[in-house]
């Protein structure tokens, strides 16, 4: 058996949860998809009206929300209250993840409120918003200005407070970093109830450094100021077919943006955005992007697609026409370029409604897509949910830019999902250690991508049915996911918390570094008062005893290092 062969596997017999998830596309078409599309119209109505109210009246509203959050922790009693938590369902995260760790004994604060873009600073060049805001929200309000995020995540309803305290990434992450990189300054409700305002120069710099990948339990974030830069109104997108085996494929998406080392930031040849998807072991199709204005997009010649039109093809099925047709260029409005991922889910619509990708449907219905991820959670019991766990696969990989080709041999091999998605990001060499960190030297090996300051990593995202699950034979779902952490914590890479975890404490511990994060919690009050990111990450029932125990425990030195500045 060669590297790249999967073992062979027995078949695996059919139970009656397979059945409902083959048919479940009724209950989508029937229930999801309108309950979706009532949703998303009636937030839209909230957004516009929170647009038209005045800055002042939007300031005066958050102030006055934030003086009830205050008001709600002072009244909590921490010997007879649970953890502090929002009083979010459950269901409505969009992560993955079982959100189980309110089903212990929790005390709720209400953020359902701060959902307002509150401030467009355009002689700063920084949007202040609310950690509700989501990307569809701010991409309206901001691309007719001529002005964006530097990172905008791809599906409308990913939220500025969970890609903060969790994990953002999108095309142009490859200049700016992660969306946690692009923030100013975050505005963070303390245990105690004192408001502050942490910038990486301030007092609370290091509580502005320990935010991201906490999870919100350091503090409850209220607000943040947040980098925008100017773009125009059309991207110019190259898509461009890679043939070849995957180290081959891995070469060639590295090539379509990254320079020689220390080049990044000289060459007039990056492209603005970056992204490739691997559709089978030996094809890919690597994307380039651009930004056009409008007289030159509408030049005689140029090939305009707007791809946001609802009975449009689905985003990652247009750019594998490359395959066929080869190297081809067209123009993209900007904002619908943003969330070119949106209407299919990736490519996991496939899965949710099979038929959805055909022109009838399209056409009919398409404009009810996508169905809300929340309501897809919140319509399946726990049957259903712990079957997406061992028979799906929605894992991110964080990796170095130069390990990417092992990575795609490594999920070949261990799941065999296509397509993979691949997207660049710049991994900061950062004043302290905080909990994901680039590898310490890495500057010394002058690779491809990397700079003095900076290495690149690089997202491999894996989402979808298995190749083992497709053709009906036995696959361990868990069993993958743990095995694909061991990888990375011997690859030094990380795994985003929103997806399903198999890690135990220490394994967590040393994915991460929790020396900075583990100051600021018990710096800021924040042991006792919000449970700790490993316990809210980990996947299971949490039992009130359980935490409280865990909370109260200090991390053998083993698991953390002490910080140390880095030069």
């Amino acid at each position: 058996m060669s590297d790249l062969e999967a073992p062979l596997r027995p078949k695996r017999k059919k139970v009656w949860v397979d059945y409902f998830v083959n048919f479940r596309w009724i209950v989508v078409i029937f229930v999801v998809l309108p309950i979706s599309f009532t949703i998303y119209f009636l937030t839209y109505l909230g957004d516009v009206r929170s647009e038209m109210k005045s800055f002042k009246k939007r300031q005066k509203e958050h102030d006055e929300n934030v003086n009830k959050v205050v008001k709600r922790l002072k009244q909590r009693n921490p010997s007879k209250d649970g953890l502090v938590c929002t009083a979010r369902k459950p269901w409505i995260a969009v992560g993955m993840r079982n959100v189980d760790y309110k089903r212990a004994r929790h005390f709720e604060v209400d953020l359902s409120a701060f959902r307002n873009i509150l401030e467009i600073d355009e002689k700063r060049m920084v949007a202040r918003v609310e950690p509700l805001v989501n990307m569809g929200q701010i991409s309206r309000v901001t691309v007719p200005m001529n002005l964006s995020l530097a990172v905008v995540a791809e599906l409308d309803d990913l939220t500025v407070g969970g890609l903060i305290n969790g994990y953002g990434i999108e095309g142009s992450s490859h200049l700016y970093g992660l969306f946690s990189d692009t923030v100013v300054a975050y505005e963070i409700v303390l245990a105690d109830g004192r408001v502050v305002r942490a910038t990486k120069d301030n007092e609370y710099s290091d509580l502005f450094y320990a935010v991201p990948w906490s999870q919100g339990t350091l503090g409850l974030l209220v607000s943040a100021e947040i980098k925008l830069i100017p773009v125009k109104e059309y991207m110019r997108l190259t898509y461009k077919p890679v043939v070849g085996n995957l180290k081959d494929l891995a070469q060639g998406y590295t090539d379509s943006f990254a320079p020689g080392y220390g080049d990044l930031d000289r060459s007039e040849n990056i492209p603005d955005f970056v992204e490739t998807m691997i559709y089978t072991p030996t094809e890919a199709v690597c994307m380039a992007g651009t930004y056009a204005s409008k007289e030159e997009a509408k030049k005689k010649g140029n090939v305009i697609n707007s791809v946001g039109w609802w009975f449009k093809p689905w985003f990652f099925q247009h750019a594998q026409t490359a395959l066929k047709k080869g190297e081809f260029v067209e123009y993209i409005p900007t904002r619908e370029y943003y969330h070119r991922h949106t209407r299919c889910l990736y490519w996991e619509g496939k899965l949710i409604l099979p038929f959805a990708d055909q022109f009838w449907f399209r056409f009919l219905f398409g404009w009810l897509m996508p169905p809300k991820v929340s309501l897809l959670k919140a319509t399946q019991g726990e049957a259903i949910r712990n079957y997406y766990h061992e028979m799906h696969v929605i894992q991110d990989m964080l990796v170095p830019l130069y390990k990417v080709g092992d990575a795609l041999e490594w999920v070949h091999r261990e799941m065999e999902v296509y397509p993979i998605w691949l997207c660049p990001h710049k991994m900061y060499k950062l004043p302290v250690k905080t909990m994901i960190y680039p590898e310490p030297g890495f500057e010394l090996h002058h690779r491809q991508g990397d700079t003095h300051y900076a290495q690149m990593y690089t997202d491999v995202g894996v989402y979808y049915s298995p190749g083992p699950v497709l053709r009906g034979e036995v696959f361990d779902g868990a069993e993958a996911v743990r095995r694909m952490e061991n990888w990375l914590i011997e690859n030094h890479g990380f795994q985003p918390q929103y997806a399903v975890s198999e890690l135990n404490e220490k394994s967590f511990w040393r994915m991460f570094d929790a020396g900075l994060y583990e100051q600021c919690r018990r710096k800021y009050g924040a042991v006792g008062t919000f449970m700790s990111v490993y316990y809210k990450s980990k996947k299971g029932r949490k039992t009130e005893k359980e935490v409280q125990e865990a909370e109260q425990a200090q991390l053998e030195t083993a698991y953390a290092e002490v910080d140390e500045p880095v030069d």
